[in-house]
């Protein structure tokens, strides 16, 4: 072929490549191994306590001493100045009692705020952990290493890191979706992995979960041959190449945009969800999400993150705060309840958080400030215990102090639901092996079940 007939092909590829790879992951896999398949269900490295993960991300900051983390000695404190030494004296202000009334709830008692009467009902599911805490109280750095791992390189995502290790069971559809993401691709971006295994993004901040391009532009029959035409050339083109990994995962991506065509129509489809069903969601793009997430989960999907954004109260806090409650608390309620019904929760792992929390001080005159030394999560179904309290704060919720669970603990814990040991899930990428915990992390057993 003369260079400008291979010049003519490449120009072709790259045109095709616009209609045909936009459904498919952004990037392609380099990897020798990419000639397999990459996204193929893979054995963990042992019997795992959970198939799948929904994460359910509060961007901003949720405030835990309003929410899952009980704190009446601040309530009791309410306009005093911060104990000596605590976070947050002389730059929040005086101690701010939680507007809202905590009471126990379920058999197990366990404390949870009034702002979550839907969610209440499920307290026997949920395990809070009251004493998390991260490295940085910074938005955009604590959301990196709240999905990564780390703040200070690009490192994949845990989305990633899960497909990496276990592939996907459903061939037809994305083994990593992440619905409305935040920041920007570092949050479900594969980095130095494959890039088969990078999320899929649906859906903006407007919560409109849509997949752009899923609609042929052409008649069947005609994207039928383009696409044999396409994947012909490349054929041709991975023939003459010394090492073809690229070209395959070329011809595996746009092979996966042409099955998702006609599975992921069918999969977003909400109105084929009997009307009672959708009723227990509620309304509003988070109860849509949600929704979406568990038809997702229950399709073969990996790992599915939602997000719902505007938790960063650095004033109106009685407002906002309440508002957001409002918009989330049904939904999580009823995507709990779905996939008990259906007998999916003991195997799908639910996640609940934000990149840090809020300062039991106020700022203002009704707001809180960021707070990453103290905070809290949950987590329920996939082999977690339920109605369990693990870890506190201090007195007033400053800072975590007892059964501490850090980032790299809460990811370690993630993976080993999954069956996956995050020491030996490793990539070897610049002459070292590297893992999503790094160095640290240690599995949080007390909350398995």
């Amino acid at each position: 072929m003369c260079d400008a007939e291979h010049s003519s092909r490449r120009d072709f590829l790259r045109n095709a490549a616009c209609g045909f790879g936009a459904l498919a992951f952004a990037g392609l896999a380099t990897e020798a191994a990419a000639r397999d398949n990459p996204l193929a269900p893979r054995a963990p490295h042992f019997k795992e306590r959970a198939k799948r993960v929904i994460f359910l991300f509060m961007q901003g900051g949720p405030s835990h001493v309003d929410t899952f983390d009980h704190k009446p000695i601040l309530t009791r404190d309410d306009g005093k100045s911060p104990p000596a030494g605590a976070d947050g004296r002389g730059r929040g202000g005086t101690l701010l009692g939680s507007p809202w009334k905590f009471s126990p709830q379920g058999k197990s008692g366990l404390p949870l705020s009034e702002l979550f009467p839907h969610l209440s009902k499920h307290a026997d599911e949920l395990c809070l952990l009251n004493g998390m805490h991260t490295d940085n109280p910074a938005h955009p750095q604590a959301t990196i290493q709240m999905h990564t791992g780390t703040s200070q390189f690009v490192r994949p995502s845990i989305g990633s890191w899960v497909l990496y290790g276990l592939g996907t069971p459903n061939q037809n559809l994305p083994g990593y979706v992440s619905i409305s993401p935040v920041q920007n691709a570092q949050t479900y971006g594969a980095a130095f992995l494959p890039a088969a295994y990078q999320g899929t993004a649906i859906g903006g901040s407007s919560g409109n979960a849509k997949i752009p391009n899923i609609a042929p532009g052409v008649p069947a029959e005609l994207q039928k041959k383009q696409l044999d035409l396409v994947r012909e050339m490349n054929r041709d083109l991975h023939d003459r190449a010394p090492d073809g990994g690229d070209v395959e995962a070329v011809i595996g991506s746009f092979d996966l945009a042409a099955r998702m065509q006609t599975s992921v129509p069918e999969v977003m489809d909400l109105a084929k969800e009997p009307k009672a069903v959708r009723d227990s969601y509620g309304t509003g793009a988070f109860a849509e999400q949600c929704l979406l997430a568990r038809r997702l989960a229950e399709s073969g999907v990996r790992f599915i993150e939602v997000t719902h954004r505007g938790w960063d109260q650095h004033n109106n806090l009685r407002a906002a705060l309440a508002r957001n409650c409002q918009a989330i608390d049904q939904p999580m309620a009823a995507l709990l309840g779905d996939l008990r019904q259906r007998g999916l929760l003991d195997e799908t792992l639910v996640v609940w958080g934000g990149e840090f929390g809020r300062t039991p001080a106020q700022q203002g005159r009704d707001g809180r400030n960021h707070n990453n030394r103290g905070f809290s999560m949950w987590m329920a179904g996939g082999g977690i215990k339920g109605g369990l309290r693990h870890g506190a704060t201090d007195d007033h919720g400053f800072a975590a102090v007892q059964d501490k669970v850090h980032i790299h603990d809460l990811h370690a814990t993630i993976l080993h639901c999954l069956g996956l040991d995050h020491e030996k899930l490793t990539y070897r990428y610049a002459g070292r092996d590297f893992r999503l915990t790094d160095v640290h992390g240690n599995v949080v057993t007390s909350i398995l079940a």
